[in-house]
């Protein structure tokens, strides 16, 4: 009875051991422009022809603020490149905060809008928080920030 166990052991060893051993490449094919850095697969440089974004401001301060209000506060944006800009995602470095941004694509000279809400019902004091924008354009991530100073009602 001990020798299968030794010999199941033996064979879960090697199956274990040569499984990731193939000679087949495991990468994928990822199209990097050449204006990327080949380090990182960030674009090193902006596109002359691609999207670019310029937001109006990046930083807004709500000022003084009572807990448990919900603030709302619209960025907004020009495509100031020469093909359309496609913001694929954004997200909050904090749940309190959500933003909304424009599903369609923004063609050459349109201005888009992102409306950030803050949601204050946990918060208290002094509070920053930070908006990552991933699109198609150069840079991204852009960043917008909101600020407030809540207090008890």
């Amino acid at each position: 009875m001990k020798r299968v166990w030794y010999f199941a052991i033996g064979i879960c060893m090697l199956c274990l051991m040569t499984a990731g051993c193939d000679n087949k490449s495991n990468t994928s094919v990822v199209n990097i422009p050449a204006t990327a850095d080949t380090k990182s697969g960030k674009p090193s440089q902006a596109d002359p022809d691609g999207p670019k974004i310029k937001f109006d401001h990046t930083l807004y301060d709500f000022g003084v603020v009572m807990q448990g209000e919900k603030l709302t506060h619209t960025f907004t944006f020009t495509n100031t490149g020469k093909s359309p800009l496609v913001i694929s995602s954004t997200s909050a470095s904090c749940g309190c905060t959500t933003s909304t941004p424009p599903r369609a694509p923004i063609k050459p000279g349109e201005k888009g809008k992102i409306n950030v809400t803050f949601d204050s019902k946990t918060k208290m004091g002094e509070v920053t928080n930070k908006v990552r924008v991933a699109s198609n354009a150069y840079p991204s991530p852009a960043v917008l920030t909101i600020k407030a100073t809540v207090r008890k009602p």
